[in-house]
């Protein structure tokens, strides 16, 4: 039986796919498995994974129709045959030594799963750089810890499936698997894998190589962006079956408007209306649903200005002038915030320059500062 499974969902991917291979074949934890799922690409990615299949018998190779992320890893989770399951893109790069450490901490420390840190990289600028979700610093480090220990922090975690290196046997016991058909799809498995889990591990280390380009799913911007809706709503319904939900509601709710916003900014012009009427006809419920008032009072300032918005305006044309205006709104805050940031370290640094032009020390050796 092989130490780790690694299942690499893969669609049209051909620009990527041999550095993604080579960045998994060379671990140094030789007793891995490599499965991948060909999602019905319509380039030589099929063809690449032939190739490397025939030089190293670890990987396994199967091909779908194209259903999506979510459905390759599903069946590919049903295939695998490693008592450590790692969920890779076809785009990105793992560092050589990663699987060895995740699976030596894993052990040591009996854990659900451990999370660790990456960095972005982006093709078009040629540059690598971090985002705070990536780093995800505030969480608890060096120490074991369980979902109902983290409290806020829960929405300080990357949600992405190729940050974390999970115990097969816990996944199989909480009945863990991705939505299928809609993109966004780890956020709701990461959501079903944390509520259960009591040993959580983050490991301080970049190890991953995130690649931003042009091709990637989320980058697309088509309209299936507009799954984020129905994610949304499926995440707060398992809060709610759970029994997190009133802990947690206000985050929630404005998680969910604001996601919905930003996807909506970044959607391709051509899909706007459409995601633009779909933002109403989910909002519109909200209206009559029995959580409304807990919503209503939950929300900050831009999210309810975001959600009434969607709610008052007469057509497209007018959400999409005053969601512009609302984020223009948004923006000008974050700058005030910033600069207010700036002038109270800047009067920190007078300050400390203040009290050392009068230092004893600062007088005693002024005769040296003389030209």
């Amino acid at each position: 039986m092989p130490k780790v499974s690694v299942i690499i969902p893969v669609y049209n991917a051909q620009k990527y796919l041999k550095e993604a291979l080579d960045s998994v074949l060379n671990q140094s934890l030789k007793s891995i498995e490599v499965i991948c799922i060909d999602d019905g690409s319509t380039d030589n990615s099929f063809n690449i994974l032939n190739e490397y299949s025939l030089k190293d018998n670890r990987i396994k190779i199967f091909k779908q129709e194209n259903k999506g992320a979510g459905a390759a890893r599903n069946f590919a989770l049903n295939q695998s045959k490693g008592k450590y399951i790692y969920f890779m893109d076809a785009d990105d790069i793992l560092d050589t030594n990663a699987l060895k450490q995740f699976y030596k901490i894993s052990e040591e420390n009996s854990l659900d799963f451990l999370i660790f840190q990456a960095i972005n990289y982006n093709e078009e600028k040629s540059t690598y750089y971090n985002i705070p979700i990536y780093l995800m610093d505030d969480l608890i480090n060096d120490k074991v810890f369980s979902f109902d220990e983290l409290d806020d922090n829960i929405f300080k975690i990357n949600v992405t499936a190729w940050s974390k290196f999970y115990n097969k046997d816990y996944l199989l016991k909480i009945g863990a698997i991705f939505p299928e058909g809609v993109i966004f799809e780890d956020n709701l498995f990461f959501w079903k894998t944390m509520f259960h889990a009591k040993r959580i591990l983050f490991y301080k280390k970049c190890l991953y190589i995130h690649r931003i380009h042009l091709k990637s799913s989320t980058r697309l911007c088509d309209e299936r962006f507009i799954d984020t809706i129905k994610i949304n709503n499926l995440i707060v319904q398992e809060f709610i079956n759970e029994g997190y939900f009133d802990k947690y509601k206000k985050e929630l709710f404005n998680k969910k408007v604001m996601l919905t916003s930003v996807r909506y900014r970044t959607v391709h012009e051509d899909f706007k209306k459409y995601f633009y009427e779909k933002i109403v006809e989910d909002f519109t419920k909200i209206l009559n649903h029995e959580y409304y008032d807990d919503f209503r009072d939950s929300l900050g300032e831009i999210n309810t200005l975001r959600f009434e918005n969607a709610i008052l305006s007469k057509n497209f044309k007018e959400y999409d002038l005053k969601s512009q205006y609302i984020e223009l709104k948004r923006e000008n805050r974050e700058i005030l915030k910033e600069n207010n940031s700036l002038k109270r370290q800047i009067n920190k640094l007078n300050k400390k320059n203040k009290q050392l032009l009068s230092s004893k020390s600062w007088k005693i050796t002024k005769i040296f500062r003389r030209n």
